[in-house]
C-alpha cells in the first residue's frame, strides 16, 4: 500500500544513500599462516616484514619472526625466543606487538604473560633491535609497580620528538586487574602509569555492550556451561598527526577517547589533572583491538612520515560528538572481518597478512582461547629523534 501524506495523496519516497565504507585500494595477500595465531605485523622502511605469536595455547616455537620468502624465521635469533629458565629478562617470553619506529628500529613488546598468567619482574619489557645489524641494542624492563602482576601489555606507539630519545605509550588491557596507559622514557628507561583504572580504560559490560559472532554472544564459556563477560580494557592506541593527542579504545566497547600527550608525559601532574584532559571522541561503530593514525602525503602516497607538506588523511570515522576523527585501521579479533583491510574470519584456522595498495596494514585471524627500570643498551644506529611518531 503506497504511503500517503496529510492531504491523503500518494507520497514519493526519495531513496537515500546509507553510510558505507569506501574502498581505498586493492587487497593483495602477502603471507598465510597455518600454525599459531599471530597478533602483530610491522614493516621496516626497506620492506622487511616482522610478525609475532603470543603464547595463548598454540604450540609456539618462536614468539617473534621475520617473514622471508613466505616463511617465518625466528627473529632476531632462535636463542632469544627460547625460554628455558626462570630468568626472563634476556629472553622473549610471549610477545603481543611488534612496531618499527620512525628511526627504522624494531621494538618488541613482551607481555611476559604466556596464557595470561601473572607477570614476574623481567617478563614485561620493551626490546629494541637495530635492523642494520639485527642485534638487540636496548632492553627496558618494567618494574612491578608499573607492570602489575595482572598487567597484560597490549599495544605500543612511539613519539621520538619527546625527551632525549623519545617516549613509548603502551596500553594495559588486563582482564583481571586495573587497566590504563603506561609511559616509558626511552632514554632513561623510567616508566609510569597514567589513567590507572580510569573508567575510559575499563571494558563495557552487558547489557551496555555485548559482541555477537555468527549469532552467538561472545563470552567466556566455562566447563560447567556458565558464562562470564570478557573484561579486557584499554587496547587500541594511536598518536594524532601533530602528536598532541593520544587516541585509545577498549577491546570491549565502541567508544573512542583521546588524552593530552603533554599531560601523560608531565610527571608533575596528578592523576586527576591528566584525567581532565580526556575527550570522548564518539562511537567508532564497533569493537576493535587495534588502530593506527594514517597520513596522506602529497608527493608520495606510501609515506607515513609527516612533513610540512603532509595533511591528515581522509576521515574514516565520524564520532557521535561530530568531531572529525583520524583515519584508523583495525582488526576486530571478535567479529567476522568484513573490513576491506582484512582477509580472514575468526572462525578460520588460517591467518593472513594483506597489503592495501603497497603497504601491509594489519592482521586478522582466529581469536584467542581465552618508577625506575632496568635498562641495557648499545648505541642505536640511524636514530633521528626529529622524525615524527610511529
Amino acid at each position: 500500500m503506497p504511503l500517503r501524506g496529510e492531504d491523503n495523496l500518494p507520497m514519493t519516497v526519495q531513496p537515500h544513500e546509507l553510510p558505507a565504507g569506501r574502498p581505498l585500494g586493492d587487497l593483495e595477500p602477502v603471507a598465510h599462516f597455518d600454525g599459531p595465531m599471530l597478533t602483530g605485523v610491522t614493516v621496516s622502511h626497506g620492506g622487511r616484514i616482522f610478525v609475532n605469536f603470543p603464547k595463548w595455547g598454540d604450540d609456539v616455537e618462536f614468539t617473534v619472526a621475520e617473514v622471508r620468502d613466505g616463511r617465518e624465521v625466528p627473529f632476531p635469533n632462535a636463542d632469544i625466543n627460547r625460554v628455558e629458565s626462570k630468568d626472563q629478562a634476556d629472553k622473549l617470553v610471549s610477545v603481543q606487538s611488534v612496531v618499527v619506529d620512525p628511526a627504522d628500529r624494531l621494538w618488541i613488546l613482551d607481555t611476559g604473560s604466556p596464557l595470561f598468567e601473572p607477570t614476574e619482574y623481567g617478563g614485561p619489557k620493551l626490546v629494541c633491535v637495530d635492523l642494520e645489524t639485527d642485534e638487540v641494542v636496548k632492553t627496558i624492563l618494567l618494574p612491578q609497580d608499573v607492570a602489575l602482576p595482572t598487567t597484560y601489555l597490549n599495544d605500543v606507539r612511539f613519539d621520538l620528538r619527546r625527551s632525549d630519545e623519545g617516549v613509548a605509550f603502551i596500553t594495559d588491557s588486563s582482564d583481571r586487574g586495573p587497566n590504563g596507559i603506561i609511559m616509558v622514557d626511552l632514554a632513561s628507561g623510567e616508566s609510569w602509569r597514567r589513567l590507572h583504572d580510569h573508567p575510559t580504560t575499563k571494558a563495557e559490560q552487558p547489557p551496555d555492550f555485548l559482541p555477537v559472532v555468527e549469532g552467538r554472544p561472545v563470552m567466556e564459556r566455562n566447563p560447567d556451561g556458565s558464562t562470564n563477560p570478557i573484561t579486557m580494557g584499554s587496547d587500541g592506541i594511536a598518536i594524532g598527526a601533530d602528536g598532541s593527542r593520544l587516541y585509545y579504545c577498549k577491546l570491549m566497547g565502541r567508544q573512542l577517547y583521546s588524552v593530552s600527550t603533554d599531560a601523560l608525559c608531565d610527571r608533575s601532574l596528578g592523576d586527576g589533572e591528566v584525567a581532565r584532559t580526556v575527550i570522548h571522541e564518539g562511537d567508532k561503530g564497533g569493537a576493535g583491538d587495534g588502530m593506527e593514525t594514517a597520513w596522506r602525503r602529497t608527493r608520495r602516497a606510501t609515506s607515513t612520515r609527516p612533513t610540512s607538506s603532509t595533511t591528515p588523511s581522509c576521515v574514516a570515522l565520524l564520532g557521535a560528538s561530530g568531531r572529525r576523527l583520524p583515519t584508523t585501521r583495525a582488526c576486530c579479533g571478535l567479529t567476522p572481518c568484513r573490513s576491506r583491510r582484512t582477509a580472514t574470519s575468526i572462525s578460520r584456522r588460517t591467518s593472513c597478512i594483506v597489503r592495501l595498495s603497497t603497504r601491509v596494514v594489519r592482521i586478522c585471524g582466529k581469536s584467542p582461547t581465552r618508577s625506575s627500570a632496568s635498562v641495557s643498551e648499545k648505541a642505536p644506529s640511524g636514530c633521528d629523534k626529529t622524525r615524527n611518531p610511529c
